[in-house]
Order: structure tokens, then C-alpha cells, then sequence
């Protein structure tokens, strides 16, 4: 049996030098960011979504540095999104827009996240006032930001952007794994 002989790829100066920089774990951190953000907005606006900024925001909000930290932070934001776009979904189609609605989506937001962290003690960590964060600025965005076409359609189109950002974050989290900072 013959060893075979490794070999050393030896890289031209400029671009060694480039990935030395670009491995410096304090510079890890914005770079993954920075590379998720864009990549969330790429997709939603290759998706034509109306708003797909909102996928880079949530990408921004879920983007952590391991994976079981982003985990429920995604699971929060995506059930408060599905919240907030079904509850504004259902009162902007069934009752006049008015700060009077739109205050009591907000209560029974909180309310519905209550009884459901109540009723399921095992969703009850990611029914915490988080979700109920999440969920009122979905509320708010439905209900609240005129828009050409149904309060439907935005509240979908909120949801997938929402669930783009998420899926962007997790991906980079899983494919780039962050290395801690050295003290």
C-alpha cells in the first residue's frame, strides 16, 4: 500500500492575504451578517415581493452564531409573523380601519399568545411576550400601511417574507458556523 504525498497548494499573494483577513473571527461576525442580509434580499426580491426588505430584517434579527441560539429566536419571529398576518388578515377584511381595531388586534394578540402558551406547555417558551412582539408588528404592518391590494395578500406576502429572512439566517448559521472570539 503506497501513501500518497500531500500536497500544498500554495495561493497567490493577494489572495492570501484576503483570506487570512476574511478568517479573522472579529471580522466573522459582520461578514456572515452582511453576506446573509444581502442573500435574504436577493431571494425575496427574486421571489417579487412587494416589501422584501422584511426578509433582510429578519434575517438581521434571527442571524446568531450557532445554530441553537437562532433555533428559537426563528421559531418566535415565524409563529408571531403567522399570528399577526392571520389576525390582521381577518380584521382588516371584516371591519373598518380604525386606531379602535387596530388596538384590539394588539389585546387579542395578547391574549391568543396567553392561551396558547397555557394550553401547550410545551410551545409555552416560544409563546413568551417575544412572540407576542413579533406578532403585534405584523398586526401593525397589515393593518396599519395602505397598500393597493388586499389585506390578504399583504399579510401573505409578510409571512413569506418573514419565513425567506428565517430560512436565509438558519441556512448561514448551519453552512457557516461562526468561531468564537478569542479573548
Amino acid at each position: 500500500m503506497q501513501l500518497r504525498k500531500q500536497t500544498t497548494v500554495k495561493l497567490p499573494p493577494l489572495i492570501a492575504k484576503a483570506r487570512i483577513w476574511l478568517s479573522n473571527p472579529v471580522l466573522e461576525h459582520p461578514l456572515r451578517t452582511s453576506v446573509a442580509a444581502i442573500l435574504s434580499l436577493v431571494v425575496a426580491r427574486a421571489f417579487r415581493l412587494p416589501e422584501a426588505y422584511w426578509a433582510a430584517i429578519t434575517t438581521l434579527v434571527v442571524m446568531q452564531s450557532v445554530l441553537g441560539s437562532s433555533l428559537p429566536i426563528a421559531g418566535r419571529q415565524f409563529l408571531g409573523a403567522a399570528l399577526g398576518a392571520g389576525l390582521g388578515g381577518v380584521l382588516a377584511t371584516h371591519f373598518r380601519p380604525s386606531v379602535w381595531t387596530f388596538g384590539a388586534g394588539i389585546f387579542l394578540l395578547g391574549l391568543v399568545c396567553t392561551a396558547l402558551g397555557l394550553a401547550h406547555k410545551r410551545l409555552q417558551e416560544q409563546l413568551d411576550r417575544t412572540t407576542y412582539r413579533y406578532a403585534g408588528v405584523t398586526l401593525a404592518i397589515v393593518m396599519l400601511v395602505t397598500r393597493p391590494q388586499s389585506a390578504w395578500a399583504a399579510a401573505g406576502h409578510r409571512l413569506f417574507e418573514v419565513s425567506v429572512g428565517i430560512a436565509v439566517a438558519l441556512a448561514i448559521t448551519v453552512l457557516w458556523p461562526e468561531r468564537p472570539v478569542p479573548p
